[in-house]
């Protein structure tokens, strides 16, 4: 059984435009959760204060306190929330169901972090990344997940979970990072569900990439 909700919000370091921060905001407040956001000044160099580093010392976000648990990395937030505070559709036991939803976790920090994530980032934060390099991994990616999603309704199957929470962010705002997803309307489907969601929440648009005229 899920636990309680928290006695006290649970703390949220992160940034308004880090996707990876928008995936735990996103996931707590599906969870209906209570929570406060500590923004960091990444320009400012807040992340690399020694206070912040004693949190996370990688120096990235987000990162949540919860009562006496800290813990870092987006994908492993989710993981400890579907655990602790979610029911067990988010996270699911069973051996293809739970493969099923790492396997989506590994493309987060795999070719989504290398693809759509990376090109916003040059676009967004004027990373020294090669743009052109991560298009193309984002456009192989899309290709292949297209083709997938057309034969089911969420990432792992026919119900949301956490797959979805890892993927949606960065893949939603690619064109931000100028990627298309008008060749992809199986994605585009997909991310509508998700939007649908009741209590979504979504990251604030930037004006870069196919979205700058």
């Amino acid at each position: 059984m899920p636990a309680a909700k928290p006695a006290q919000p649970i703390r949220l370091y992160t940034t308004l435009l880090s996707g990876h921060g928008h995936r735990v905001k996103l996931f707590l407040t599906l969870l209906d959760l209570p929570f406060e956001v500590i923004e960091l000044d990444m320009r400012a160099g807040d992340n690399r204060k020694p206070e912040y580093l004693a949190l996370n010392p990688f120096g990235q976000v987000p990162t949540i306190q919860d009562g006496d648990v800290t813990l870092f990395d987006s994908n492993a937030i989710l993981v400890y929330l579907a655990k602790r505070y979610g029911d067990p559709s988010w996270l699911p036991d069973d051996p293809l169901g739970a493969a099923a939803v790492q396997r989506w976790l590994s493309l987060a920090a795999g070719q989504i972090a290398y693809g759509p994530c990376a090109a916003r980032l040059v676009t967004v934060f004027g990373a020294p990344l090669d743009h052109e390099t991560a298009k193309g991994i984002a456009a192989k990616l899309f290709d292949v997940i297209d083709r997938e999603l057309a034969t089911k309704p969420f990432a792992a199957g026919e119900h949301v979970t956490i797959a979805d929470i890892a993927a949606h962010t960065y893949i939603a705002h690619a064109p931000e990072g100028g990627v298309s997803l008008e060749p992809y309307p199986h994605i585009r489907a997909w991310l509508r569900r998700v939007e649908a969601l009741p209590r979504f929440v979504a990251m604030p648009v930037t004006k870069a990439g196919l979205l700058a005229a």
